[in-house]
């Protein structure tokens, strides 16, 4: 059965850092464009970031860039996403997705999603 499992969510004050882990089973890892989506109060679900099944890695959101990093080990099918400089606007539930394919710079066919980890950012 497919699952991923996130972790390394928590409150952290304006400027501290958090990792997020997902750790993936039952599939291929490895041959999965795999994302990191939010959900923050008020906005739409969107892509944080992803890094295709080659190790192709994008920063998604503007805001972001430069302060989130996305990266992933295959032989331990786990991702990563690691935040510096949080700020209040970053606050909301983070997802991890396993696509199917990769197109348009963005993971399509997304065929998993974890549970979601809560991130907390105070002023």
């Amino acid at each position: 059965q497919p699952h991923l499992v996130e972790s390394g969510g928590g409150s952290v004050q304006a400027g501290g850092s958090l990792n997020l882990t997902c750790a993936g089973s039952g599939f291929l890892f490895a041959g999965y464009c795999m994302g990191w989506y939010r959900q923050t109060p008020g906005r739409d679900r969107e892509e944080v970031a992803h890094i295709t099944s080659s190790g192709s890695r994008t920063t998604d959101i503007d805001s972001v860039k430069g302060r989130f990093t996305i990266s992933k080990d295959n032989a331990k099918s786990i991702l990563y996403l690691s935040m510096d400089n949080l700020k209040p606007e970053d606050t909301g539930v983070y997802y991890c997705t396993a696509g199917v394919s990769f197109s348009r710079n963005r993971c399509q066919s997304l065929a998993y999603w974890g549970q979601g980890t809560q991130v907390t950012v105070s002023s």
